[in-house]
């Protein structure tokens, strides 16, 4: 992941490249838990109607600056991902703690970019869920690598690959209220103002299965 540290919004200067820039430039959006970006599509179930499963495009919620846009140079030649999509963040917050959101999107050459699979990391459990919570300085940066995503798409010659960063996904996934509390009965949450870095020393990256033919 890659940016002059403008990464908000598909209008951005968000980048994935093959290795990362040198400087660090993070990228900043503040995640209000009160106006959480809501889920569009998804790999969802048994939600009801709480949320539509399927793939959508997502161009209506990039426009939203709370989501960070990186995409890749056009595909010079058909490409199959299958399997794990594994993202790793470089992360800093000014709350106890919050959530951080990945979506994986296959862009086609008019643009449309549809969803193919989405994770969540809430920062308190980022050791293991069988570990003690534990949470975050101001300040701070901290490596986390997300439960990986899965998907098997074939990127055509012209498409491109895009990934989405945020705090939320809601109601696919529980908004975090950043407060460092229980969440479930709590009804007022805490601004967080969050940032992804991207350099040699934060290197901010996905790592996907590219099938040889």
């Amino acid at each position: 992941m890659s940016s002059g540290g403008l990464a908000n919004t598909m209008a951005g200067d968000g980048a994935l490249t093959m290795s990362p820039p040198n400087s660090d430039n993070p990228d900043r959006f503040t995640y209000d838990p009160m106006d959480p970006v809501m889920s569009h599509g998804g790999n969802v179930c048994c939600q009801g109607n709480a949320t539509q499963a399927g793939a959508f495009d997502q161009r209506i919620m990039e426009n939203r600056p709370d989501i960070l846009v990186y995409t890749s140079e056009p595909f010079r030649e058909g490409t199959e991902v299958s399997g794990y999509v594994t993202p790793t963040l470089y992360v800093s917050s000014d709350a106890r703690d919050t959530d951080f959101t990945v979506k994986v999107i296959d862009v086609f050459p008019d643009g449309t970019a549809y969803n193919l699979d989405e994770s969540i990391q809430r920062m308190r459990y980022r050791n293991g869920y069988d570990q003690p919570e534990v949470w975050m300085s101001p300040g701070e940066v901290y490596e986390v690598t997300l439960q990986p995503l899965t998907t098997s798409n074939y990127f055509d010659v012209g498409h491109r690959l895009r990934i989405e960063v945020s705090s939320s996904n809601f109601p696919r996934f529980d908004r975090n209220m950043n407060t460092g509390g229980r969440n479930y009965d709590e009804t007022e949450g805490v601004v967080a103002n969050n940032a992804v870095h991207h350099s040699t020393r934060y290197p901010s990256h996905i790592t996907v299965n590219v099938v040889r033919r």
